[in-house]
């Protein structure tokens, strides 16, 4: 797990490849098998694969969206708010283990925040991703799981860069101390 957390890295450009059924459906169980609140599971998830629905989505919002539109896929992630008041939290699991998967997959991901956000000034990317895609009024939007086959290459996260002063053991301030 250290290994696959390690080498995950958040992906913008794609190849123009399509991905197998086979690994969708590995994706959406994947995203299925999420856990969630009290096993609420309030999450649904909406998955794109058409071109052009893809680019319409990519225009979600004002910035960092737009790398979408070239994605093989993109999934949806959104919840039945009023099943449960931890919708974001579970909504953002599944998000994770989306992201995990696709590594696992030898796909190549990115997480395009939708909730709280503006796709300009009278209308938020969650009213633009619900009306693209038909989403009824109940559902909120957390994210767009952007997928597909990188065609870029980063390094693996650098253990270096760990900020382990951000660990502390018992109570605030007193830094847990590793030992290796």
């Amino acid at each position: 797990m250290l290994e696959l957390l390690k080498n995950r890295r958040s992906i913008r450009k794609y190849k123009e490849k399509k991905i197998e059924k086979e690994k969708i459906g590995q994706l959406i169980k994947a995203a299925l098998f999420s856990p969630s609140s009290r096993n609420l599971r309030p999450w649904e998830f909406v998955v794109v694969d058409d071109r052009d629905l893809l680019a319409k989505l990519s225009q979600a919002k004002q910035h960092g969206s737009a790398f979408l539109k070239n994605a093989a896929l993109g999934i949806a992630v959104i919840a039945d708010a009023e099943k449960c008041d931890t919708w974001i939290e579970d909504s953002s699991i599944a998000s994770i283990i989306l992201h995990l998967t696709a590594e696992t997959l030898g796909l190549g991901s990115c997480w395009i925040q939708i909730r709280g956000r503006q796709h300009n000034d009278s209308v938020t990317a969650e009213e633009y991703i619900r009306e693209t895609l038909s989403i009824p009024e109940k559902y909120k939007v957390e994210s767009v799981i952007a997928i597909g086959y990188p065609d870029e290459n980063k390094p693996p996260h650098d253990e270096s860069e760990l900020q382990y002063e951000k660990v502390h053991l018992n109570s605030f301030g007193n830094q847990y101390k590793l030992f290796f």
